[in-house]
């Protein structure tokens, strides 16, 4: 029974030492039984605030708009758009000289967007070590609802599935550029 206490106590000190941390990362650890949908290895870091899918060849912006790449993170606040701005957002950054060298960035389509899901987590449904700082939220794709015109595609990294949105309502936008040609797309 006092090893029982004991252990009760020590485990007790350990979750109030760390388990905060823990609590932050909403991941199912266990690598062996599920395997990482966005592997870091997957992906090739560059120093500019962009990695490049090894797999897709997309290069992405690793902070939402309106966040800051500071070389380790993504500071700021990210901004929400409804539809028509978010790709007026990604012409806007191409004409004032695009970004980390590039000015043909633009809105993902779905499939695009969930390439960069990580199955194993939620809220936000990424691999953390690539895209920190994500909302737990809607992200606008480039694509509109096939059935109602006032409706668009959203990639939700809350869960870590899509769905629609009104296209005058406001969510996060991450943009994108080149890949394979079978992940083209055109946009608006």
């Amino acid at each position: 029974m006092k090893k029982y206490i004991f252990l009760l106590i020590l485990v007790s000190i350990f979750y109030l030492m760390f388990g905060s941390a823990w609590a932050d990362t909403v991941c199912t650890g266990d690598e062996t039984k599920y395997t990482p949908s966005t592997p870091t290895t997957d992906f090739i870091i560059h120093d500019n605030g962009t990695l490049t899918h090894r797999p897709t060849e997309l290069m992405w912006m690793r902070c939402s708009m309106g966040q800051v790449w500071d070389g380790s993170t993504c500071s700021e606040n990210p901004v929400r758009y409804n539809w028509e701005d978010s790709f007026q957002a990604a012409r806007d950054l191409n004409a004032g000289g695009g970004y980390a060298g590039y000015t043909d960035w633009r809105v993902p389509n779905i499939l695009e967007l969930s390439t960069i899901a990580e199955q194993r987590c939620r809220e936000p449904a990424v691999n953390d070590l690539l895209f920190p700082a994500t909302p737990s939220a809607g992200f606008w794709s480039s694509l509109p609802s096939t059935g109602y015109d006032d409706e668009a595609s959203v990639f939700s990294f809350k869960g870590g599935g899509n769905g629609l949105n009104y296209k005058s309502s406001l969510s996060f936008l991450r943009l994108v550029r080149g890949g394979r040609e079978d992940f083209s797309h055109s946009s608006p």
